[in-house]
């Protein structure tokens, strides 16, 4: 008798690699103000490379109930949404299950950010070993990745409200 059930790895937070949280501004198509956007993504670098990042960044979002794909969530409307950010001088924090990253914003983030309370979130299942924490990404760089359909479809999409430390 052959058994045909396929084995899944035992999530291990290591098996997400190097996290990192980019942050950038950018006109809305619909709108004549910026809106705030904020990507989360692994640098693909675990043991096991970026097929090993992939499924354990897909195992966190879907614990955490975030779809990949869509739809986007918006987090005014659902209050119990397990992701939160917090934008306390030039920093923006984001918190979720298994995550907590931060990263430096620039004064056009900010200023979106604050024209409209909220912020754009993605967490990618995509790797992007080019974009390394703390060092420049060229702005054709990012766009190419972040509006990637590969990165978009395997991305949870969540507008998140903008808390303070008051």
């Amino acid at each position: 008798m052959t058994s045909t059930s396929s084995e899944q790895r035992p999530f291990k937070e290591t098996d997400l690699g190097t996290l990192a949280v980019l942050a950038w501004s950018g006109e809305h198509p619909e709108e004549e103000k910026d809106m705030p956007f904020l990507l989360a993504y692994s640098l693909g670098d675990a043991e096991g490379g970026p097929e090993t990042t992939a499924e354990a960044m897909r195992t966190v979002l879907d614990e955490a109930g975030l779809p990949i794909g869509g739809p986007l969530l918006d987090g005014a409307r659902n209050p119990s949404l397990p992701v939160s950010l917090l934008v306390e001088g030039d920093q923006a924090v984001v918190t979720m299950p298994h995550l907590n990253a931060q990263c430096v914003v620039p004064p056009e983030w900010l200023a979106a950010v604050k024209q409209r309370g909220h912020a754009y979130f993605l967490a990618t299942t995509r790797a992007w070993p080019e974009a390394k924490p703390g060092e420049p990404v060229a702005e054709d760089s990012l766009r190419e990745f972040a509006a990637a359909e590969e990165t978009l479809l395997n991305a949870t999409h969540c507008l998140l409200p903008a808390r303070s430390l008051r």
